[in-house]
């Protein structure tokens, strides 16, 4: 008739760690989260540029032929720059009537034609940016401008900055371990922050340049943020 007793007494004690075990628990928290950056600069290897012509004339077939013409021009001008075909493209092309208007009446008619072409121009040279801006102007393209550094290798880069972006998150998170008397344990979650898009951009004037163009590509910087939880055990 003892042994009931026994079981009775070694139940009750189960039950009085188990109840003492989430009170311990709530005195530390489960993790230390924190989040890591790490930031790469590299210079630009694309350069993406939108050159075009504009003509007016009376009607639109004058209009046409003549947009036509110079646009001819300045594509041999790419191809004698050496850009290849696979690199140009038509992006825009219009025809639109160019309006006037009657003093007597108010009204507004049809006075000419205009006409316009534009081609966009990958350069995977970006040291003959500036070279092959002047040789389309010099062709006849009267609207130049949009252009942009692209670096083409970003995913590689990326990648590199992600490892060093999760060193600085476990250097931060040590930190916060040694303060607070605990030990580091494995992490539990990463999560990367945003997505990063390492593209630069910059205008040009429109207008026909006399001087011959000045581009700086600089460098961009590709930037990765990781967000890191850590667990965490009570003493070091």
């Amino acid at each position: 008739m003892k042994k009931p007793a026994v079981l009775a007494t070694s139940l009750a004690a189960v039950f009085a760690t188990l109840l003492a075990t989430p009170a311990l628990a709530d005195d530390f928290p489960s993790a230390i989260s924190v989040s890591g950056e790490a930031n790469v600069s590299v210079a630009p290897d694309l350069a993406q540029i939108d050159a075009g012509v504009a003509n007016d004339a009376k009607t639109a077939k004058e209009a046409s032929d003549a947009n036509n013409a110079a646009m001819g021009k300045v594509l041999l001008a790419l191809k004698g720059a050496g850009i290849d075909e696979k690199d140009y493209q038509t992006s825009r092309l219009s025809l639109q009537p160019q309006y006037g208007q009657n003093k007597s009446t108010g009204a507004s008619p049809v006075v000419g034609f205009r006409a316009s072409n534009r081609v966009t121009v990958k350069i995977r040279d970006v040291t003959k940016v500036a070279g092959i801006i002047d040789a389309l102007v010099g062709a006849g393209a009267n609207d130049v401008g949009n252009i942009s550094f692209e670096v083409t290798q970003a995913s590689k880069l990326l990648d590199e900055a992600r490892e060093r972006a999760v060193a600085d998150a476990r250097r931060k998170a040590e930190i916060y371990a040694k303060a607070t008397g605990v030990t580091l344990g494995a992490p539990l979650s990463i999560t990367e922050g945003g997505a990063p898009v390492p593209l630069f951009k910059a205008r040009m004037a429109t207008a026909p340049m006399a001087a011959p163009a000045a581009v700086a590509p600089g460098e961009e910087t590709l930037s990765v943020t990781v967000n890191v939880s850590w667990a965490i055990k009570q003493g070091q």
